[in-house]
């Protein structure tokens, strides 16, 4: 096994070899409280700039603005500051020191050609401390580029399997709010264990950190592969391109500042759509990446890129939508990029015009336009097309139209499905001869997995009573139209054949019920969203009638197409694009009641709502139509969500083949029958309970608990237990509640038992040591009386010079020791959101490693733990209790209800729950003694009762404080 300085000599090896100076941090110019290296920067732009060679001193303003940006950053601004600084880099760069103080842009980098890039300094280093040096943060790897640091990078060593990747993201992620400054220049951020190598952006949620590949080797697991990752990404030229055209500033709903950086399949995709554009040959190609994997912002680098390329000559890049109008995620998703000249043609008019007028910017339009319009438009040979849904967008001449519109073009034709060799049209418009496999660039399911770009598809049989049954279809037909003529029957059985039974009430009533019963009882624990699929609009609205006698009319909604409705039958529904976009932002919202959207053929395709785990299907599909719709529950939602749900109403996956019809065989195993889950759960459940044999599993309490705990005597032990039970909980998670769980259900809930008593309490180790599922800690709820903890006061309370008299007189060190640690361990757990005692637990965490390691005996492991008992026996009492809570959120809602009436519709429960939730986070022990405390818990309630609820009433807002003063 290696140890961290080897890993760490690994990596700067491997980096250095790749055109990276290395220099130790303590030979690098700076102080310690510097996050530039300051005379780098300074070299650099007299290097790069002979206005400022010229006069040296003008580098000196520059780096005092930019130390600016960077001393002004606070953790809730940092993704604001860090797209500051790019645009001081790139965009805001000009300065007055041309002749007669004209203004002339300053270079930072070289850039753009291999020529340009060697004029960069590039160097790694390592053990860089910040902001100094007693006390200070000791960050791992620090690649600069020009004196500036534009990646961290955290190492970990696996002295224990649970010790991961993700607790080097953990860290710099803590970093982030700790030491903000240090991630203003930041590029991106990676971290390894020697197995995996990740990486991600400033702020951007660990658990969507991606890998980076090579085409031809995809494998992970070992130094070997974390080192060829290493190679393959950290290279100047790679790093530089990411700077400068795969990292995007986005805006959310919300108005909050996001950024992304690429994947490598969308760096390695654009670039291959660039690299031919500026060969100027093949004029097209084909790009196939899976639903979900990210093909939109993928467009969105491309066009950035083929924008910023001066080679081009300022280009027009036109992305085309394969649908009737551009209300979709793509548009979605180019609108929330901060990118500059983006307009989009929504009528005939406006493409005429915008081509005609020889408009040099991103255009937004759709495939149906195209048909609109006869001859050319515009002959530029630097017009590039991407058009997403390659394959839906050729039906008639519609490719053809554009090929005639836009004759010197490049077209690029994108698609989350495969494309079947019949689709000879697809082929035509958008394949190359060059491409030997038919694809320019593909990223496959596997591929998609085995990243965690996506997440596998799962299907439900349900009881086959609700199947639509074609053979009793057809024998009821037969009957009814015996007395028709072939023809009469014919064009009957195509309008009337399957609607009848689709339409009937006694189906759609038991659907309904089973629709609702299955999302109450397996997906909502969880805290996920459903999609319900109907066969028609008509079928929309009688779902919505049924499904409102479950489950309440707020629970659900639908969203469809009202056009062509005469009789007014679907007016209820009727929204705009602004109204239906509101709503589906609220059904994104984990805590708003709307729990299920019913269409028919909306938001089929295009749709990303990673909060979407579950969709009912009761309309027959297949092929593309089929894959795409499934893959709307594919989506990343944290590590809660392990997979999306299907429940098959039409028999549609009773033959996978099929129903998934593609030359790309390997696509029917896009989804796989959640009952093969079943077949595995008593094996996995035997694996887990395969480390206690010999234990008495009757055995209640810390006496039990201890016997288990004999059985994983190291870390080593502990982590397999760990990982093997993590399969356990989620296939129980995937299956609860279901009859076949019953006979496993006490083993379970003693595996469960077990396994919270040796979980680290610090929160290390957390992609083994992953939290339970919803549904088994209700079930711990409802089946395991919590004893209280105790405390042995009789050791508690003995003073320091008097423990070793104490322990000398108890025969079994072990069992003291272990019954302390248990109860410590129940204690900890007990309050695991508090501060303190989230302190408490890496306390703890830190003294069991080097018990593990042999630092220290079992009598100094002991009285340490005996420290750590009586400090979180004091925190303890410190502590608000919950019952005291409750009766101060009960009294506020008391409050407000009694103040509710029509002209002020506030939701007590949630005005309630807003004051709780900031009461917790402002107040601290003893708030109420002080000037300071007493002004903030007033201002946190000034911010919800007034700003957000806009209550401006000061006697409510005093009975409010003085509730909270009360009992908080």
């Amino acid at each position: 096994m290696f140890n961290e300085a080897e890993l760490e000599k690994m990596v700067v090896d491997t980096i250095s070899k790749n055109g990276w100076d290395y220099i130790s941090a303590d030979k690098l110019p700076r102080n310690h409280s510097d996050v530039l290296v300051e005379p780098m920067v300074k070299e650099a732009l007299i290097r790069l700039n002979p206005e400022i060679a010229d006069e040296p001193s003008r580098a000196d303003e520059i780096i005092y603005k930019l130390r600016t940006v960077i001393l002004t950053v606070q953790p809730h601004n940092l993704v604001t500051q860090n797209e500051l600084f790019k645009k001081l880099i790139f965009e805001e760069n000009s300065y007055p020191f041309g002749k007669d103080g004209r203004m002339v842009p300053i270079r930072f980098f070289g850039t753009v050609t291999k020529e340009n890039l060697s004029l960069n300094e590039y160097v790694v280093t390592n053990q860089w401390v910040f902001p100094k040096e007693e006390g200070g943060k000791r960050l791992d790897i620090v690649l600069l580029i020009n004196g500036f640091p534009i990646a961290v990078g955290e190492l970990k060593t696996p002295v224990r399997n649970s010790i991961t990747w993700l607790d080097g993201a953990g860290d710099i992620s803590a970093y982030e709010k700790s030491i903000p400054q240090i991630f203003v220049p930041n590029v991106f951020n990676f971290a390894t264990e020697g197995k995996r190598f990740r990486f991600g952006s400033v702020n951007m949620p660990i658990n969507i950190w991606g890998p980076w590949h090579e085409a031809d080797n995809k494998q992970e697991g070992t130094l070997a592969d974390v080192q060829r990752s290493i190679a393959a990404m950290i290279k100047p030229e790679i790093i530089m391109d990411i700077f400068q055209f795969f990292t995007i500033f986005a805006t959310d709903k919300k108005y909050r500042k996001y950024k992304i950086i690429c994947r490598y399949q969308q760096f390695v995709g654009a670039n291959l759509i660039v690299e031919r554009v500026k060969a100027g040959y093949p004029k097209k190609g084909l790009i196939w990446h899976f639903q979900g994997s990210g093909k939109s912002l993928l467009m969105v680098f491309a066009a950035q890129k083929l924008r910023m390329s001066p080679e081009l000559k300022n280009p027009t890049v036109v992305i085309v939508n394969d649908r009737i109008d551009l209300d979709t995620q793509l548009t979605a998703t180019f609108n929330a990029s901060d990118i500059p000249n983006l307009t989009s043609a929504t009528s005939k008019e406006e493409l005429i015009s915008f081509f005609k007028g020889d408009m040099r910017k991103i255009l937004i339009t759709t495939i149906y336009k195209f048909g609109e319009v006869d001859g050319v438009l515009n002959p530029r040979d630097n017009i590039i097309l991407m058009v997403d849904e390659a394959h839906r967008t050729q039906e008639g001449d519609l490719g053809e139209k554009m090929r005639l519109a836009l004759p010197n073009a490049f077209f690029f034709g994108l698609t989350g499905t495969p494309i079947n060799r019949t689709d000879k049209n697809t082929f035509f418009t958008f394949g190359a001869a060059e491409d030997k496999t038919g694809y320019m660039s593909r990223y496959s399911f596997s591929d998609s997995i085995r990243d965690k770009a996506t997440l596998p598809l799962h299907f439900e049989a349900v009881p086959v009573e609700l199947h639509v049954n074609q053979d009793i279809v057809d024998a009821a037909f037969d009957e009814m139209t015996k007395d028709l003529t072939k023809l009469e029957k014919a064009d009957l059985a195509r309008r009337v054949k399957l609607e009848s039974i689709m339409k009937s009430k006694d189906r759609i009533r038991k659907v309904c019920a089973h629709i609702a019963n299955h999302y109450q009882t397996k997906v909502e624990p969880n805290g996920f969203k459903g999609q319900v699929v109907c066969y028609d609009r008509e079928c929309c609205l009688l779902y919505k009638k049924e499904l409102d006698k479950l489950l309440g009319e707020e629970a659900s909604t639908i969203v469809m197409d009202t056009n062509n409705d005469k009789e007014d039958k679907y007016k209820a529904f009727r929204r705009d694009r602004d109204a239906e976009a509101k709503l589906l932002d609220v059904f994104r919202e984990a805590n708003s009641p709307l729990k299920l959207v019913i269409v028919t053929s909306k938001l089929l395709t295009g749709f990303d709502a990673p909060i979407l785990q579950v969709m009912y299907l009761d309309k027959p599909m297949k092929d593309h139509t089929l894959l795409q719709a499934i893959c709307r529950t594919n989506r990343v939602y944290g590590q809660e969500k392990t997979h999306g749900l299907i429940v098959d109403y039409i028999g549609i996956f009773d033959d996978v083949a099929k129903a998934l019809d593609f030359d790309e065989k390997n696509v029917q195993q896009v989804i796989t029958n959640i009952a093969e889950v079943k077949k595995l759960l008593p094996e996995l459940l035997t694996k887990c309970l395969a480390y206690f044999l010999g234990v008495d599993r009757t055995v209640e309490g810390w006496e039990g608990l201890m016997a288990a705990q004999e059985c994983l005597p190291t870390n080593e032990e502990k982590d397999a237990f760990a990982a093997d039970y993590r399969v356990l909980n989620r296939a129980w998670e995937a299956l609860s509640p279901d009859q076949f769980l019953l006979p496993y259900k006490a083993d379970y809930l003693w595996i469960t038992k077990v396994y919270e008593s040796v979980k680290p309490t610090d929160g290390r180790g957390s992609l083994i040591w992953a939290a339970l599922g919803a549904k088994t800690i209700e079930l711990v709820h409802e089946n395991i009386t919590v004893e209280a903890v105790h405390d042995d006061m009789e050791i508690l309370s003995l003073d320091a010079d008097i423990i070793d008299e104490f322990l000398e007189s108890k025969k079994d060190i072990k069992t003291v020791t272990k019954r302390i640690e248990i109860n410590l361990v129940a204690r900890i757990m007990k309050h695991n959101n508090d501060p303190k005692f989230i302190k408490l637990g890496e306390r703890l965490e830190d003294l069991r490693e080097k018990h593990e390691q042999g630092l220290i005996t079992s009598i100094e492991f002991l009285k340490m733990l005996l420290v750590l008992a009586k400090d979180a026996a004091e925190a303890e009492k410190e502590t608000v209790p919950e019952e005291e809570i409750d009766k101060g959120k009960a009294a506020l809602t008391e409050l407000f209800n009694s103040v509710k009436n029509a002209n002020t519709p506030i939701i007590v429960e949630r005005i309630v729950n807003d004051i709780d939730d900031i009461v917790k986070i402002v107040r601290f022990d003893g708030w109420q003694n002080t000037t300071a405390g007493k002004q903030e818990i007033k201002k946190a309630l000034r911010s919800v009762i007034w700003v957000k609820y806009k209550i401006k009433d000061k006697e409510l807002f005093d009975r409010a404080y003085s509730y909270v003063e009360m009992y908080y």
